[in-house]
């Protein structure tokens, strides 16, 4: 390996040695164990227009993937991490959505009528033209969600409580008289 000893001094360097080598196997060792025991996310997935009622997807890590036009009604991914999830035009009426990590998620069109959203954390995502009619919203949190006016008025109707993870109030993060 050549490398730059002064302004245009070169030198041969034997190749990095050994302990480079142990630090390498060390590291691809490490790795494999995390992905055996699951301790890296999952791969994104794509549930485009797919039938999941009823599904069970609770205590998941289902970070970025797609369930764009799916049918999730009385769907359970409480506890789930959502984060950067694809719901647009999703049917999630009465899912379980308790303690769901929704940041930065789209929700845009979504139909969460009747859903429980009870400590949810939707920090930052697209929600804009999302139907909450009905939706327990308990401890949930809105911060920088977009909302319609008019479906913002209507969760500051039932807003209460604070989330248990960031700290903040419902009624605060929707900006409520």
């Amino acid at each position: 390996m050549l490398t730059v000893v002064g302004m245009g001094q070169w030198s041969a360097r034997p190749a990095q040695g050994p302990s480079h080598l142990k630090k390498l196997l060390l590291g691809l060792v490490l790795g494999l164990v995390l992905w055996v025991a699951g301790g890296s996310p999952v791969m994104a997935e794509n549930f485009d227009r797919q039938n999941l009622r009823q599904m069970d997807f609770s205590n998941q890590d289902l970070r970025g993937n797609n369930y764009t036009r799916a049918d999730m009604a009385e769907v359970d991914l409480s506890h789930s991490n959502l984060q950067g999830v694809r719901l647009f035009d999703t049917t999630l009426s009465r899912a379980k959505l308790a303690g769901a990590d929704l940041r930065g998620a789209t929700l845009d069109g979504a139909r969460l009528v009747q859903a429980d959203l009870t400590e949810a954390i939707l920090e930052g995502a697209y929600a804009f033209d999302t139907d909450f009619r009905g939706a327990k919203i308990e401890g949930a949190d809105f911060t920088d969600v977009l909302l319609d006016p008019k479906v913002n008025r209507a969760l500051c109707e039932v807003a209460k409580g604070t989330n248990p993870v960031t700290g903040r109030d419902t009624r605060d993060t929707l900006y409520c008289p």
